[in-house]
Order: structure tokens, then C-alpha cells, then sequence
């Protein structure tokens, strides 16, 4: 609290930048960052120390799509987490292999290093747009991809006009009337 106070009082001038960079725990435990949780409460803490400093000072979270470990499931999940948390990130970093990471090890590979276990890497064109695409749902450009991720992922239910939905069903073609 005296680190928050601190940082909130005289090192925040309106925005901080952090990086969760993903909020399924599967891709979180193979990027080495802390789960939802702790980004979750690090929030609450955050807004709590502004509200008692008197100050209008927000968070903007940095995510990443595609990093090994994330299937579709995973990529829909965020996107559920971004559309709840009222988020619309204007920039998306895909993950790019990086020499040197354990990271790229495991995009190479297939395979955890520490572990031995298996890891899902998003490698297809197609597969990457689907994950980037969920991070920016509303936007009009990725409307189809984005319901085409969400019938592949078995989520149809976030494809509607409710408020937990991400995307509006395709628009049918008007039928003409013949007479």
C-alpha cells in the first residue's frame, strides 16, 4: 500500500501503462506473469488509492495475442474478459518469435522447456487474425472473422444482440418481393 500510494501520488501523471499481457491461466503460467487474480485485485487497489488520493488516473493494459499456450478458447476468454473490464485496446501486439525466450522455444517446438508438457501455438495466418480479431471484437473490420472464431470455438452464444454478446448474427439479404 505505501509502494501504491506512492506511485499513484507522484509517479502517475493520468495513465499507467502494465502489462497482464493475457488472462487465461494457461497462458499466464507459460509466460511466467501472475492470473487474473492479481491483475484483478492490482485494479481494485489501484482505483481504491486514486479514490482516496482524489485523482483521475487509469490503467491501460497491454495484451498479446497468439502466444504459445493460447488456443481459441483462450483468445475468446480474453476477448470476454476485454468486452467485461469495458476495455477497447486501439493497438494489438501479435506475438513474434524472439531469440533467446522461452517463448519462442516453446512457439518452435511445440513443447514447454520446463516442463516437457505439450504447447498449442497459433501459427496459420488464419488462426493468428482470429486471435488478434477477438481483441478489437467491435470493431466493424472483424465482425466476420470474429463470429467465424466463435462458431470454430463453439461459442455461439456470444454471437447475438444481449449484452454479453460480441458480435451481431450476419445481416440476411433483404428479400424482393415479387409482383
Amino acid at each position: 500500500d505505501d509502494f501504491l500510494y506512492e506511485l499513484c501520488k507522484y509517479h502517475v501523471s493520468g495513465q499507467l501503462k502494465i502489462a497482464p499481457e493475457h488472462i487465461s491461466d494457461r497462458v499466464t503460467r507459460l509466460m511466467g506473469k501472475s492470473n487474473r487474480a492479481v491483475y484483478l485485485r492490482f485494479v481494485e487497489k489501484f482505483r481504491r488509492m486514486n479514490e482516496r488520493l482524489g485523482k483521475k488516473q487509469y490503467l491501460v493494459p497491454y495484451f498479446m495475442s497468439s502466444h504459445p499456450g493460447s488456443e481459441l478458447s483462450d483468445a475468446i476468454e480474453l476477448a470476454e474478459f476485454i468486452r467485461d473490464m469495458g476495455y477497447h485496446p486501439q493497438q494489438v501486439q501479435d506475438f513474434i518469435p524472439t531469440p533467446g525466450t522461452l517463448s519462442t522455444c516453446m512457439w518452435y517446438t511445440g513443447i514447454d522447456p520446463m516442463t516437457g508438457e505439450k504447447v498449442y501455438s497459433a501459427k496459420s495466418y488464419e488462426d493468428k487474425r482470429m486471435q488478434r480479431a477477438l481483441m478489437q471484437y467491435w470493431l466493424p473490420k472483424n465482425h466476420e472473422i470474429v463470429r467465424k472464431a466463435l462458431h470454430l470455438g463453439h461459442r455461439e452464444d456470444l454471437i447475438g444482440y444481449g449484452p454479453k454478446c460480441l458480435v451481431r448474427p450476419r445481416r440476411q439479404p433483404k428479400q424482393v418481393k415479387k409482383v
